[in-house]
């Protein structure tokens, strides 16, 4: 295995773990409590600041800065973390800020994530598996991102909120409550719009499934139900479609409500 390569004009804090095999551009920093995994890749002008946990194989680009505290008033300099997981590229100008004492205490991106120019993730939030978020969208504070989905361009997105697997944002959207999984939502303030219909065809879904969740679609968003009456209505479809339960538990778990 090889050694880190390190550019000799970036500035390594001693204390700072390395694995091997991670490349280091110049005028890079890396500050005290910052572990990076085998195979990482941090271009030039990257700023790494702990605690903060960085997995396998992630890319970083130029320009960002990854694991600085929140500037959310109530912080008062707790060590707080930042953990990535394994296979992320992180692109251009990215922000993403440790947790606070008052939540988690640490912001959590998973592995396998497209995280484009320009997007923020504010303290304490979770990113999951396989999401994709695209150019200069944001996520306040104490955001859920559920695995599978996908941000457009310039979305934002209310603290507390939860954005559910499979979901889909058109560009601009302004998310000020839960997206249930699957969804696509889209405007200012988001609206629910239809299932991600194509995104779940990419992902594998096959007729059968596509067809009780537009189907389920239906039943939140076009009968005049109550939330509760729609679940009910939902359970029994799951009976014979078990993803359907990825939606039901979606619905179940909101704490902000959800889109409509």
């Amino acid at each position: 295995m090889s050694e880190p390569l390190i550019h000799p004009q970036a500035i390594i804090d001693p204390s700072a773990q390395l694995a091997t095999g991670v490349s280091v551009g110049p005028w890079t920093t890396i500050g005290p409590d910052v572990v990076v995994g085998e195979g990482t890749v941090i271009a030039s002008h990257v700023v790494l600041k702990g605690p903060t946990e960085i997995g396998k194989n992630n890319q970083i680009f130029q320009f960002s800065s990854v694991g600085e505290s929140t500037p959310d008033l109530k912080y008062n300099g707790e060590p707080t973390r930042l953990i990535i997981g394994d296979n992320n590229i992180i692109r251009e100008g990215v922000t993403i800020h440790r947790g606070t004492v008052q939540d988690r205490s640490e912001t959590v991106i998973g592995h396998d994530n497209l995280i484009m120019a320009y997007v923020h993730i504010g303290h304490d939030s979770v990113i999951g598996n396989h999401c994709i978020l695209v150019n200069n969208s944001a996520l306040a504070g104490h955001v859920i991102v559920d695995d599978y989905a996908i941000l457009s361009g310039y979305t934002l997105v209310h603290q507390f909120c939860r954005i559910g697997a499979y979901g889909f944002t058109g560009m601009g959207s302004a998310v000020g409550k839960d997206i249930p999984a699957y969804m696509m939502v889209a405007g200012a303030p988001a609206a629910a719009r239809s299932i991600n219909m194509e995104g779940l065809k990419r992902r594998g879904f096959d007729k059968a499934e596509i067809s009780a969740l537009s189907k389920a679609f239906k039943v939140i968003y076009r009968r005049g139900l109550t939330l509760e009456k729609a679940i009910e209505e939902l359970e029994i479809m799951a009976n014979e479609v078990p993803c359907l339960n990825r939606l039901i538990d979606s619905l179940k778990n909101s704490t902000r409500g959800i889109v409509r």
